[in-house]
C-alpha cells in the first residue's frame, strides 16, 4: 500500500505544511502566517488542526507514516523541548513536542529546521547521491546541518552542526549568541544589510544610500542586484560573505572529508557574487579541497569534493520534515 507523510516547517513568519507522497511528490500545501503574538497555543493548535485536516484528506492517497516538524532553535531532542528559539520569543523551555502530541493523538518527529532543510536536499535535492552531505542555510540568519550515513547527525544533545556560530573574526561584530565574528554575522541577510549600512555610513556609496532610503526595498535581494549591475561597494558586500563562508566551510572540509557540501537558504540565491571569493578562500584554507580536485594526471583518481548550491529552495525544510518518520 502507498504511503505519505506530512510535513510541517514552522518559522518565525511563515508556516508550511504539506502532504507529501513516499517518493516526494508534494499533493498538497497549506500557507499561513504564523501569528506569534497570539502565543504559542494558538499557534500550535492552529497547526495541529491543518495536520488533521490533510491527513484525512489524502487518506485515500495511502497510508499516513508519520508527521514530522522543523521549527527554528535549539532543541532538546530526548524531551521533545525547544530551550531557545530567536525567530519564536515565548516558545523557551516549551514542550511542543508533547503538545502537539497531545492534541494529534500521535507520536510526531521533531527537529530543528536547519537539519531538516538538509535531509531535504539529502533526499531529492543537491546531495541525493551522496549519504554524507553538510548543508549552511543563509537566511535571516545562518543555520547548519549534518547528514552522515543517510541520518541527520545530532551530537550529544541535539545541538550539532550550528555552523552559524562558528567565528570567522575574533574581535568582530558582536553576535546574539554571546559571541563576537560568527559566521552568522557576515553571510547572512541580516547581516549583509548591516555590512551595507556600514558601508553607507564609511562614505563612498552612493547607489547604496539610495537604495537605504526606501527601508522597505534595502534587502539582500536588492543589494546583490545592485551588485550584479556592477557596483562596487555592493560587490565588497558579497566579497566579505563570501569570504567568511569560505574560510567555515573550508574548516569543515579539512574536519570532516565528506563529498558534499551545500549552501541553501535565501541568500544563496546570491550565488554569483558572493561564490568566486568563497570558493578562492576554500582553495586557499583547505589542503584536503586542493587535494581531490584531482588536477594531477599522474596521480591516481580520487573522489571530488563538490561545494554546490542547493537545489529545492524554500521546499527543502518542507520535504526534509515530511522524510523525517522513514529516517528517525
Amino acid at each position: 500500500m502507498a504511503q505519505f507523510s506530512i510535513g510541517v516547517d514552522l518559522g518565525g513568519t511563515n508556516l508550511r505544511i504539506a502532504a507529501v507522497d513516499e517518493h516526494g511528490r508534494i499533493l498538497e500545501t497549506i500557507n499561513t502566517a504564523t501569528e506569534v503574538g497570539r502565543g504559542r497555543d494558538a499557534v500550535v493548535k492552529e497547526m495541529s488542526e491543518a495536520i488533521r485536516s490533510l491527513a484525512l484528506k489524502h487518506h485515500s492517497a495511502g497510508s499516513l507514516q508519520g508527521i514530522g516538524i522543523g521549527v527554528p532553535g535549539i532543541i532538546d531532542m530526548k524531551s521533545g523541548m525547544i530551550r531557545k528559539s530567536p525567530n519564536l520569543p515565548d516558545w523557551q523551555n516549551y514542550p511542543v513536542k508533547e503538545e502537539i502530541e497531545r492534541q494529534l493523538s500521535t507520536d510526531v518527529f521533531l527537529e530543528n529546521d536547519a537539519n531538516s532543510a538538509a535531509l531535504g536536499e539529502k533526499w531529492l535535492g543537491a546531495g541525493k547521491d551522496e549519504n554524507d552531505i553538510c548543508m549552511f542555510t543563509l537566511g535571516t540568519g545562518v543555520g547548519g546541518g549534518l547528514v552522515l550515513n543517510g541520518k541527520i547527525w545530532h551530537g550529544m544533545t541535539g545541538m550539532a552542526a550550528e555552523l552559524g556560530h562558528i567565528c570567522v573574526e575574533p574581535e568582530g561584530h558582536p553576535c546574539g549568541c554571546g559571541s563576537t565574528g560568527c559566521l552568522e554575522q557576515y553571510a547572512s541577510a541580516t547581516a549583509v544589510r548591516r555590512m551595507a549600512r556600514e558601508a553607507i555610513a564609511s562614505g563612498g556609496a552612493p547607489e547604496l544610500e539610495k537604495l537605504a532610503k526606501d527601508d522597505r526595498t534595502f534587502s539582500a535581494k536588492t543589494i546583490f542586484e545592485l551588485a550584479m549591475k556592477g557596483d562596487k561597494p555592493a560587490q565588497a558586500v558579497y566579497q566579505r560573505a563570501g569570504r567568511a563562508l569560505g574560510i567555515v566551510i573550508a574548516g569543515m572540509i579539512n574536519a570532516l572529508n565528506l563529498p558534499m557540501y551545500v549552501v541553501g537558504g535565501g541568500v544563496s540565491n546570491s550565488w554569483d557574487a558572493f561564490a568566486p571569493e568563497m570558493m578562492e578562500q576554500v582553495k586557499q584554507r583547505s589542503f584536503v579541497y586542493v587535494a581531490t580536485l584531482g588536477e594531477d594526471p599522474t596521480a591516481p583518481p580520487v573522489q571530488r569534493t563538490v561545494v554546490r548550491k542547493a537545489l529545492l529552495g524554500s521546499d527543502a525544510g518542507l520535504v526534509g520534515a515530511a522524510r523525517l518518520p522513514a529516517v528517525s
